[in-house]
């Protein structure tokens, strides 16, 4: 069982802290990168620190670690290399880069060295279609590799080199990583003076300039409401919106020759609604829908069901209005196919049986 150290239990008092009191469970998914920094993986005792420290039970925890694959169930590389194998990056030799690495690094999918420096990974999608194919390294990018380029990043990583990204600053090691995004800023000299955008991405930023389009503003230092200010404040505007409604006025009764038959309320519905939100309105009425007891409403009773010769009748010209399917298949069974078949299937058994009654004969005579 690991005891974390104490600079862990004040960071992670720290991450609490960020959030309302009665949301710190929201403080779940940095805290498993805190444990992540400490071991390199997400451990039982790493669950077991979570759960305590949030209040939460170890199978509420384990339940979000294991669905997140950036938090590791073993133990980790120093260098957690992952290439996108999926369909752009793959298109354009992704899976060659894969299949190299893992061939000259001697390891597959989530396996690492013997040296403990790298753990491989083949990534369903980077994020970075624009770039392929593309590896990362500790989620910082190499942009269009090939495989030559993949193998000279992992040696010089093994070697003890840094070698730097394509975008991003320069590396460091996967628990100084999960150290940045449980939310500590890195304190190492020079962390976030090297690299740059992309041109793809610079090349975005001169449509939105061009164009005049820019975010909204907003201001960061806003505060997060604690659950109990942000029901009073829905509360409130719930009850201005009702106080300036003005009252329905009641809708005129009905005529009878209004009347469809139908059980559903006799409404009729706005023209941009779809069948099927109609249909759900009369089923499940909103505050918005009227209701089968709402003034002026009339809700008709069943009638006579349908006659037998009313519904063939109906069921035919169904039929006859369908024509057959793209494959050449009939929309409805097909009556003179079947006899035909039928026949037919007669005919060949008719031969047969004569066939051996011939040749249980003539084995009779011999």
């Amino acid at each position: 069982m690991t005891t974390f150290t104490e600079e862990t239990r004040v960071r992670a008092r720290e991450i609490i802290a960020r959030y309302p009191p009665d949301r710190s469970r929201s403080a779940l998914l940095p805290l498993l990168h805190l444990v992540q920094a400490e071991e390199g993986y997400v451990s039982p005792a790493g669950v077991a620190f979570c759960a305590e420290v949030l209040g939460l039970n170890k199978a509420q925890v384990g339940a979000v670690a294991t669905f997140y694959t950036m938090y590791k169930r073993r133990p980790t590389g120093d260098y957690l290399v992952s290439v996108c194998t999926n369909t752009m990056c793959n298109v354009l030799g992704g899976q060659e880069v894969y299949d190299t690495l893992a061939e000259h690094l001697g390891v597959g999918h989530d396996e690492t060295t013997a040296d403990g420096k790298i753990t491989l990974e083949h990534a369903e999608c980077l994020a970075a279609c624009d770039y392929g194919p593309v590896m990362t390294v500790n989620y910082d990018f190499f942009d269009g590799v090939d495989p030559q380029g993949a193998v000279g990043v992992v040696d010089e990583l093994r070697a003890g080199g840094q070698p730097m990204p394509t975008r991003g600053a320069r590396l460091c090691t996967l628990k100084e990583m999960a150290v940045q995004l449980a939310g500590f800023a890195d304190e190492r000299e020079g962390a976030v003076a090297d690299g740059g955008p992309g041109e793809a991405t610079l090349r975005g930023l001169r449509l939105a300039e061009q164009h005049g389009i820019t975010a909204p503003g907003y201001d960061p230092k806003t505060p997060i409401r604690s659950k109990a200010e942000a029901d009073r404040a829905a509360a409130e505007a719930k009850a201005k919106a009702e106080a300036a409604k003005a009252p329905a006025p009641a809708a005129p009764a009905a005529k009878p020759e209004q009347v469809t038959g139908s059980t559903a309320p006799d409404v009729k519905a706005p023209d941009d609604k779809s069948p099927q939100v109609r249909t759900a309105e009369t089923r499940q009425p909103d505050a918005a829908t009227a209701v089968p007891d709402a003034p002026g409403t009339r809700v008709p009773t069943d009638g006579a069901p349908p006659a037998t010769r009313d519904a063939q009748a109906a069921q035919a010209a169904g039929v006859a209005a369908n024509a057959p399917a793209g494959d050449g298949k009939p929309a409805g069974d097909e009556a003179g196919a079947q006899e035909r078949n039928l026949k037919e299937a007669e005919a060949e058994t008719g031969a047969a049986g004569a066939g051996s009654a011939v040749a249980s004969e003539t084995g009779a005579k011999k």
